[in-house]
């Protein structure tokens, strides 16, 4: 299963307050290799931009009214998703919003069994100690001078190297499964060898040459 590293920008704090997502965005990847595929918008939140929005994120009412609402987007941001790992920091905050958008357009919305929250991993790992992004790229070392602007494209770079340091996998793995080797390479291989029976005279010669050469190679 491939996974995808999500991350939301909104117009508030609560969708059931009327606060809107203004963009999305989406890596996929493979064992936790990025595979290239990308989902990225900025969506018309079809309402006004909070200035306390605005300072975080930096995208203007004016912008974003340009943009396509969400229902515009709906189809692929799910076909995109569809049977992968999501991986979210602090899941409940976006899917508050995804699942809300989803809900009033009728879709089917993302199941939370198939999220993995970063943020809990965290907390499990770090108790009593601030775990936000910027504090966990903080304490493994992760660069965050591009991160001037919360952006969701940017923010899913950086959690899936946290990520990746959360699990300890410094390096992600390869997967070396028989299925992914080479069509023609021997797939049923017998691993019963055959005993052969040693002739007298072969015993007789190789007593011989032991005594010979073992004085000469000793050491």
């Amino acid at each position: 299963m491939n996974e995808v590293f999500l991350d939301t920008e909104t117009t508030g704090l609560s969708f059931k307050d009327g606060h809107r997502i203004v963009e999305i965005a989406c890596i996929e990847t493979k064992d936790l290799i990025a595979t290239g595929n990308v989902f990225h918008r900025l969506i018309n939140p079809e309402r006004n931009i909070p200035e306390e929005a605005f300072k975080i994120h930096g995208f203007t009412e004016k912008l974003l009214s340009t943009k396509q609402k969400f229902d515009k987007i709906s189809d692929e941001f799910l076909n995109f998703v569809d049977g992968k790992k999501i991986i979210i920091h602090n899941a409940s905050f976006d899917l508050s919003f995804l699942n809300g958008e989803l809900s009033a357009l009728n879709k089917d919305t993302i199941d939370p069994k198939n999220v993995v929250d970063s943020l809990e991993i965290a907390r499990n790992k770090f108790p009593g100690i601030s775990n936000s992004l910027d504090a966990l790229c903080k304490r493994f070392n992760i660069d965050l001078s591009k991160r001037t602007k919360h952006n969701a494209l940017l923010d899913c770079q950086l959690l899936r190297e946290v990520y990746i340091n959360l699990l300890d996998a410094k390096e992600p793995k390869f997967n070396l499964s028989i299925k992914d080797l080479d069509q023609n390479l021997v797939k049923d291989i017998s691993y019963n060898k055959t005993v052969l029976e040693v002739s007298a005279n072969e015993i007789k010669s190789h007593k011989e040459f032991l005594k010979k050469e073992l004085k000469k190679n000793f050491y």
